[in-house]
């Protein structure tokens, strides 16, 4: 009982966070702030991790084609495949319920503890959308980190190729044209756009509903990073069923 009332209060909370919305010159500072803290804070990390986990999924994609039969540029093909469909927007995912989501829990959790967003409540401000809303609208732009991830897998995945002699850069480069399907990055940012919603939204419902004093703060943080991960693992699959079985 205790999950169906979790679930009903979070589609709750959604419906309440567009309700009675804060005036726009405040709003406006808060989504450039949260855009500041949520996306641009993000992209060092994912750049690191993006460069070197494609050139990691290459190395291995190379080392695991021994046979002389199979075509060099398999390992451009195999690279561009792993990286759009599922590194870019699944496993950044999942980092980002770490980062991006035990900051929002923490923060809201910080305010929920010091009876912040009572005062809120008091001056006739709607809480959720003050602090929600801004979150979700900055997470909007998550598509754009992800792209970012795209390029710089595929790019770290030829600095390896290269450097690390498995085979030349127009082999590569054949490989990542070679039955090139559009869809495949519609189907990446649909996907992407989707896990945006759940790692703004889940993590602010553990901050916001959470009870207790600091330490029940991390306890919500570590709550939020399972469920949030648990939820994209989940999306993942049905919307890859959904959209890529024909």
């Amino acid at each position: 009982m205790t999950y169906l009332h979790n679930i009903g209060a979070y589609f709750l909370m959604i419906a309440e966070m567009f309700r009675k919305p804060t005036k726009w010159s405040v709003m406006k500072q808060l989504i450039l702030k949260d855009i500041d803290d949520l996306i641009i804070g993000s992209l060092g990390i994912v750049a690191f991790i993006a460069f070197f986990v494609g050139g990691v999924v290459t190395i291995q994609t190379a080392l695991n084609i021994s046979n002389p039969l199979i075509p060099k540029y398999l390992v451009g093909f195999a690279t561009r495949q792993s990286i759009v469909l599922e590194f870019a927007p699944t496993f950044i995912s999942i980092i980002m319920a770490g980062k991006v989501g035990s900051f929002i829990t923490s923060s809201i959790g910080t305010m929920r503890v010091t009876e912040q967003i009572d005062a809120l409540e008091v001056m006739g401000i709607n809480s959720l959308n003050y602090l929600v809303f801004p979150k979700f609208i900055a997470l909007m732009l998550y598509p754009f980190v992800i792209s970012i991830a795209m390029f710089l897998g595929i790019l770290g995945g030829m600095a390896a190729c290269v450097y690390g002699g498995f085979s030349s850069l127009e082999d590569y480069i054949t490989g990542i044209q070679t039955d090139f399907i559009p869809f495949h990055i519609t189907y990446a940012f649909i996907k992407t756009f989707v896990f945006a919603i759940a790692l703004a939204t889940i993590p602010s419902f553990h901050g916001y509903y959470m009870k207790g004093g600091a330490l029940e703060v991390g306890k919500a943080s570590t709550t939020s990073f399972v469920w949030t991960s648990v939820v994209i693992i989940l999306l993942n699959y049905l919307l890859t069923q959904m959209l890529l079985s024909q």
